[in-house]
């Protein structure tokens, strides 16, 4: 009788866990000044955030959780944070969603998805960890799926979970490393979702499961494996059609570079492929990096009422996190979101159609010769900006060297964008953008295509810059934290550039 008192009093004590996580953040929160965040990324109410979880659409709303801890901001005991917006520009805070307060998660309620039940419910599911004692004493994680469900604020764990634990694992696949599910609902009427994982070798492969009503499960496949050819463990799985293939994206651990293709550490990575339907195998046709820059990682989409696949993702990189404002009372924010598509068996993002509500105060100047010079134009700065802009040779028989675009520049501080069409190589520089930390600041890609002329789109909100290229082919992002009066812009040439320039604030 006494063990069952001290289960109940243990679950009375563990729901106070997620009012005291409301509680915290709804206190500490309101003191963090709407000019002190991003205007337009999603960043925590208050405390730390990492990976996008439970991305989805659910009655008239786009919901977005996310990886929290709100009481510091560094990483700790996971719990999910939660935002809901209109337009995917414009969020507003609820409640905390999920706290680590069971047996089963009390190490954290780690990354996952959500989708919508038959009965109009929103599920969420996601990783439950737990730890248990080896036979020497030592301690090791253990990574089972949990679900919960509720009204689109407020959500009860399942009374059975969690619902995938290590009797759900094919041969050799192991139980500390099994999270991250993605769900979906497919036409066939099932739930399906798709879980990282690492088998015997060490590396990394995706799991499929299905489910009849997404809370009983069944293994289907090894949909895709790395065979240590991408990183090691795959975190964060994504899985759908677009444009008439399928694709799977997916954040590899411990990379090694590729030439510009891939970088090392924390990767991403996107395969493009055929679903065989009789093997539920992904044959795979070609392969790349999601994002060139330097902050991107743990991508999740989802399917728009529309039809757009829309996919966001942490801007911020694990081998990156040193980079900080030390003083900030929040750490971490959200990509852009953005709109995909397949195009030449190649993975295109462009940023989402609704950004353009919030262009105001348009400028344009075409035809502008920069010559072995440095230039500035009239009204081309700012920090929450839309720019796009066109490069080329002056003389397509005498190419420039180089062309140079610095942003959020002062005497003190810039971040440089450095493109030379010899090489076709693309290069982001933030080494002067106020960093104390010496980590990634810089990072390449090698543009294709045509070299003669480069489109860029630049895409500045405060603490951060997404540079879309050539109309999506290639995006590279990187956070920022330079002092908000860095707000200009020039650009130069060594030989003679020809360039194009459109800019919007962003209101």
């Amino acid at each position: 009788m006494k063990k069952n008192n001290d289960t109940n009093n243990r679950r009375i004590c563990m729901s106070e866990m997620l009012e005291k996580a409301r509680k915290y953040e709804d206190e500490q929160g309101k003191q963090i000044k709407a000019e002190d965040r991003p205007a337009f990324h999603v960043s925590p109410y208050v405390g730390w955030m990492n990976d996008p979880n439970g991305f989805s659409y659910y009655q008239g709303e786009y919901h977005l959780f996310y990886q929290y801890y709100p009481y510091d901001t560094h990483w700790n005991s996971m719990h999910w944070g939660h935002v809901v917006s209109k337009d995917l520009l414009h969020w507003k805070y609820l409640p905390a969603a999920l706290a680590p307060d069971e047996d089963y998660d009390k190490i954290g309620c780690f990354s996952g998805s959500a989708t919508e039940l038959g009965d109009g419910r929103q599920l969420l599911i996601y990783t439950a960890v737990d730890q248990e004692k080896m036979e020497d004493g030592t301690v090791r994680d253990i990574q089972t799926q949990a679900v919960a469900v509720g009204d689109g604020k407020d959500y009860k764990k399942y009374e059975k979970n969690p619902v995938l634990t290590a009797k759900d694992l094919p041969e050799g696949a192991s139980k500390v490393d099994f999270r991250d599910p993605k769900i979906w609902k497919e036409k066939d009427g099932y739930f399906y979702c798709v879980i990282g994982s690492r088998p015997a070798d060490g590396s990394g492969q995706i799991l499929l499961y299905r489910s009849a009503d997404g809370f009983e499960w069944e293994f289907v496949s090894v949909l895709a494996e790395n065979k240590k050819r991408y990183g090691k463990m795959w975190e964060c799985p994504d899985f759908f059609e677009l444009g008439g293939k399928h694709v799977l994206l997916t954040s590899p651990q411990d990379m090694l570079p590729e030439g510009l293709e891939f970088h090392n550490g924390n990767g991403t990575l996107c395969i493009i492929g055929e679903m065989d339907p009789e093997t539920y195998t992904l044959k795979e046709e070609t392969v790349q990096s999601v994002d060139y820059g330097i902050d991107y990682y743990a991508m999740q989409t989802l399917l728009a009422p529309d039809g757009r696949r829309i996919m966001i993702a942490w801007m911020q990189n694990w081998d990156t996190i040193a980079h900080r404002c030390s003083d900030s009372k929040w750490f971490a924010q959200m990509s852009l979101p953005r709109e995909l598509s397949v195009k030449n068996g190649r993975l295109y993002q462009t940023p989402i159609r609704e950004l353009d509500a919030m262009r105001k105060d348009r400028v344009e100047y075409n035809d502008i010769v920069i010559d072995n010079d440095v230039i500035t134009l009239d009204k081309i700065e700012g920090r929450t900006i839309d720019m796009e802009l066109v490069i080329r040779p002056k003389d397509k028989e005498n190419a420039y060297k180089k062309f140079a675009l610095r942003f959020a520049q002062n005497q003190r501080f810039h971040t440089e964008l450095c493109f030379r069409p010899d090489e076709s190589v693309l290069k982001i520089d933030r080494k002067f953008s106020g960093t104390e930390r010496a980590l990634v600041h810089q990072r390449r890609c090698l543009i294709h295509g045509d070299a003669n002329e480069l489109k860029l789109r630049v895409i500045l909100d405060r603490f951060s810059v997404e540079i879309f290229i050539n109309d999506g082919e290639q995006v590279m992002s990187a956070v920022l934290f330079t002092e908000q009066e860095a707000k200009g812009i020039s650009f130069s040439a060594e030989g003679a550039a020809k360039i194009d320039v459109v800019k919007y604030d962003l209101v």
